[in-house]
């Protein structure tokens, strides 16, 4: 019987005390978000109105580290920090020589790394005296998350879901309740946004986010929080590629590739920043891949362009691969990762060539979390299981060449709330819904006339 370690832990006396900046790392000067009512560069001004001072701060900041607050630290000590495995089981299975690495962030509370952000923005909220949150949730990970991190600073949470998750998804709605949250199906009537919605009874990210918005906006008692896209929140996302660092050196071994699934940025970001940041320095080589739905392949085939960050136009235009902010995906059950753009920082890095991005179909993912699931016992949620996929191309590829490779990818969270997709996909009645390019010209056409990027 092998005594070969299978996890990597650390105590919490190892937990990160600092959440790394990349924006200080990238060559030349950022471009800014744009204001959506004069599409001149946004400042402060135009995000208090739904962001706390502290956040702005965070989204502004040239400092290479921030501290992570006291309080935020407390409670991730919940959970945190996670564990890394090495899927020795998988890699029998695939018959290759790869080492193969994942960092399990389905032990937190809510199941996923939506915590890890959905904390440090709670806090900074009641820090600023705000009553209450509204916000956006796809397959449930982000609402679940901010209504747990709600309850631990006693502030109100208010979740428009997107409806076809929340139809698919009854027991995530039943944990955000759980934690004291309201949940409503998007698009919904109480907003405006949702009215003017409603030819999309399936809804999408854009939408819900619009609706988010509007609420807040409209109450000078309530807040904003958005669960990816923005630099505050993939800053707060980077304690997973920290703990995976300090994982990795205790299994005596350096990454050769990094993979993540790509939705809106921030599970990817938090994985790969810390080590992007080793290679943008200098001190390292590896490669990196972004694993996206072939249904909304923002990274694969969208334009890069300014583009709102929602639906009705609302939100300031931030420089990111787009598929146009009027694209409402497939309903795939990957419902995290239906939105229409990415963050600003992971699209630059993709436009330069630093991280390579992949699109996947619905029912190839399936089968990769399915042979995950029999390999190494845990249920892959949908959304990272396109980084499964991505990992079994690459671990076929090591063997082709008879390297040992190691690969790291990043296991966000778990499927336990999404066994109808498996039903479906067991049954053989899942869809691959695919994006046409006459569906990406139509979306595409809705792009604002703003500075176009060099």
């Amino acid at each position: 019987m092998s005594q070969a370690p299978v996890k990597f832990l650390l105590s919490e006396s190892e937990l990160p005390t600092q959440w790394i900046n990349l924006l200080v790392d990238l060559p030349g000067e950022p471009l800014p978000p744009l204001s959506p009512q004069t599409l001149e560069p946004a400042g402060p001004p135009d995000l208090t109105p739904i962001f706390p001072m502290g956040l702005i701060e965070q989204e502004v900041s040239s400092e290479p580290e921030v501290p992570i607050p006291a309080p935020v630290l407390d409670a991730y000590r919940l959970w945190r920090p996670t564990p890394l495995y090495r899927a020795r089981r998988l890699e029998r299975e695939l018959d290759t020589p790869a080492h193969i690495y994942y960092k399990y962030e389905g032990t937190s509370p809510a199941g996923s790394h939506k915590p890890n952000t959905a904390v440090a923005q709670a806090y900074e909220n009641a820090r600023a005296g705000v009553r209450k949150l509204s916000t956006e949730t796809g397959a449930g990970q982000w609402g679940s998350s901010l209504a747990f991190a709600c309850s631990l600073f006693g502030l109100e949470c208010e979740v428009f879901m997107v409806g076809s998750s929340y139809d698919q998804k009854p027991y995530r709605r039943s944990m955000m309740q759980t934690w004291g949250a309201t949940v409503h199906r998007s698009p919904s009537t109480l907003t405006e946004s949702g009215r003017s919605q409603q030819q999309h009874p399936t809804g999408s990210l854009g939408i819900a986010i619009s609706e988010a918005v509007e609420v807040a906006a409209s109450r000078e008692d309530t807040n904003y929080a958005l669960g990816s896209v923005l630099n505050h929140v993939l800053l707060h996302q980077t304690v997973i590629g920290q703990e995976a660092q300090a994982q990795m050196a205790l299994a005596g071994e350096r990454p050769d590739v990094v993979i993540g699934c790509v939705g809106g940025g921030s599970n990817f970001a938090g994985l790969a920043f810390p080590f992007v940041r080793e290679v943008l320095r200098g001190g390292a080589q590896m490669r990196f891949v972004a694993a996206e739905p072939s249904a909304c392949p923002t990274l694969t085939r969208g334009s890069y362009r300014y583009d709102y960050g929602d639906t009705a136009g609302l939100t300031p235009l931030m420089p990111m691969f787009t598929l146009g902010h009027d694209f409402v995906p497939p309903p795939v059950h990957a419902g995290g990762l239906r939105y229409h753009g990415d963050a600003p920082l992971l699209c630059g890095l993709v436009r330069e060539g630093l991280i390579e991005a992949r699109a996947y179909r619905q029912n190839e993912t399936f089968a990769a979390a399915v042979r995950f699931a029999r390999s190494e016992g845990i249920i892959p949620a949908p959304e990272p299981a396109h980084a499964i996929r991505a990992v079994i191309d690459e671990a076929d590829a090591a063997r082709e060449a008879g390297e040992a490779r190691v690969i790291l990818f990043g296991l966000c969270g778990h499927g336990h709330f999404d066994l109808s997709a498996y039903d479906a996909y067991l049954a053989g009645e899942l869809e691959d819904p695919e994006f046409s390019e006459a569906e990406l010209s139509e979306a595409l056409a809705s792009v604002p006339q703003a500075p176009a990027i060099a």
